[in-house]
């Protein structure tokens, strides 16, 4: 049996078809034990560290960091006894960052891994050594993408004539860019002269020239579309693949007093892709294939406030996170079995009621908004729920929601309050028929008992699929909800 062993980028679920690595966490010549965490992988759902299969020694990396992969594709390769001696020169990897084309020895060599079905991050053998285990992680938006330097495809431009240096003209010193040399009492240095436009410097970042130096272009020949006609490195990509570009005409620059030129140097791109691909997709998928209606009810809540402050002043509630959005979940739960068809999916040539409920919780972390949902949830106790809902906010905000705590919700509920904002008009998730936004609670005037006197206030916002719920039915859920955070001690009497 071969001792070198590839090992492929697993399938981590809900069939998904590929995966960004986001981070090695070794390195070619590391000796590494089973289940230690070898890389970081992000899909549409979330970022995962992946555990090794087997112990050994890594002997190739063949995607470097940035690279999108397909599930079933070698991202590793692993020496699995490093301490039978040495193996051909053929099969010992090169860094990751040289990735070299394995020879037909090398591939002889190699075992892949056999197919054994979806691979489940962390449970390979239990946990890591050193009590680490393969968790999800958070992390923020990437501003660039990972890219290979392209390989030099023509010859060098040819020689220019050297010329006297120049001093820096108006253009240079307004947009601060161009080759300035510093003057030399030995020999002048060149410059590379713009031919379009009769002479002069032509405009473009040391990386600019870099790039074009490696790919053969002649910049003097490129139209420039940045800033006061600069060359980007767009410009210098197009130019090598023969892609012609219309140039805006090269201006002088403007007085001090002018407004400033904005360009793509201001500018970040950030990658779509991922959870933020993933929800942006479903979101247009939903919003243009469900027809949405939003109901709003402004509640008086000072009496669920209050009752909030009994139950935190109990024994056995004094550790426990207690806040609105409880009570909230609690009134949306009891109105579900009031009125079953709100927990429902449209199926085209049928409508598939729920007898369970899996709440969502929407969560807004540093990867994009993600709705866990708590499975079974009418089955809990109002405790239970409690526990529940704070281990979700916490798994989320710490970035480790598995895949499978976000599959298969079919209510939700979007606190928008917590960012002071009263309500919303929120998009129902793929699959579900309604999504409640609840709102700041705020103290406002309100006629209390034939007076005005301050009181705390919420505004409900729900959304419903009006295919499934018409005005009526969503109008009674919505009151239900109110009703029980207008006074839900009277509410829990009468419906339970």
């Amino acid at each position: 049996m071969s001792r070198i062993k590839e090992f492929n980028l697993p399938d981590l679920g809900e069939g998904l078809t590929e995966g960004e690595i986001l981070a090695w966490l070794v390195k070619v010549g590391d000796v590494i034990e089973l289940n230690q965490p070898i890389v970081e992988v992000e899909t549409a759902k979330a970022a995962v560290e992946i555990p090794a299969k087997w112990a050994g020694q890594v002997r190739a990396i063949f995607h470097p960091e940035g690279s999108t992969v397909e599930v079933g594709t070698p991202i590793i390769a692993i020496d699995t006894d490093p301490g039978a001696g040495p193996i051909e020169e053929s099969t010992t990897a090169a860094p990751s960052s040289a990735l070299p084309t394995p020879s037909a020895a090398s591939l002889a060599a190699v075992e892949i891994a056999p197919e054994e079905g979806m691979v489940e991050p962390g449970l390979i053998g239990g946990a890591a050594p050193g009590g680490r285990t393969a968790v999800l992680v958070g992390y923020g938006p990437r501003t660039t993408a990972a890219k290979r330097r392209p390989r030099k495809t023509a010859p060098s431009p040819p020689t220019q004539t050297p010329t006297p240096p120049t001093p820096p003209t108006a253009v240079d010193h307004a947009v601060g860019v161009g080759d300035r040399t510093p003057p030399s009492t030995t020999i002048p240095a060149p410059q590379v002269h713009d031919r379009r436009n009769g002479g002069g410097p032509v405009l473009a970042k040391p990386p600019v020239r870099k790039l074009a130096k490696d790919l053969g272009v002649d910049l003097g020949a490129v139209s420039g579309s940045g800033p006061l006609g600069s060359i980007t490195r767009e410009d210098v990509q197009r130019a090598a693949s023969g892609t012609p570009v219309v140039a805006e005409p090269l201006t002088v620059a403007a007085p001090a007093t002018a407004a400033a030129a904005f360009g793509a140097d201001r500018e970040q791109r950030i990658p779509v892709k991922g959870v933020r691909k993933l929800t942006a997709e479903n979101m247009a998928r939903s919003a243009f294939t469900a027809p949405h209606v939003t109901e709003f009810l402004t509640v008086d809540v000072t009496r669920a406030m209050k009752a909030l402050d009994r139950l935190r002043d109990r024994r056995e509630w004094r550790d426990v996170r207690v806040s609105p959005l409880l009570l909230v979940a609690k009134a949306v739960l009891l109105a579900v079995k009031r009125h079953p068809m709100v927990n429902s999916t449209w199926a085209g040539d049928e409508i598939v009621v729920k007898e369970y409920v899996n709440l969502g919780i929407a969560a807004a972390t540093e990867r994009g908004l993600i709705v866990p949902n708590i499975k079974d949830a009418g089955r809990l106790s109002l405790r239970e729920l409690a526990d529940a809902m704070t281990g979700l906010v916490q798994t989320a905000k710490s970035g480790k929601t598995s895949p499978a705590d976000m599959s298969g919700g079919t209510l939700t509920i979007t606190n928008v309050g917590v960012f002071g904002v009263d309500t919303g008009t929120p998009i129902l998730p793929p699959g579900e028929s309604a999504i409640l936004a609840f709102g700041a609670v705020r103290e406002l005037p309100w006629v209390h008992k034939g007076k005005v006197k301050p009181r705390l206030v919420t505004t409900l916002g729900l959304s419903f699929d009006h295919r499934i719920i018409d005005g009526e039915l969503g109008s009674k859920f919505l009151r239900d909800v109110g009703d029980f955070l207008a006074d839900p001690e009277a509410a829990l009497l009468a419906w339970t």
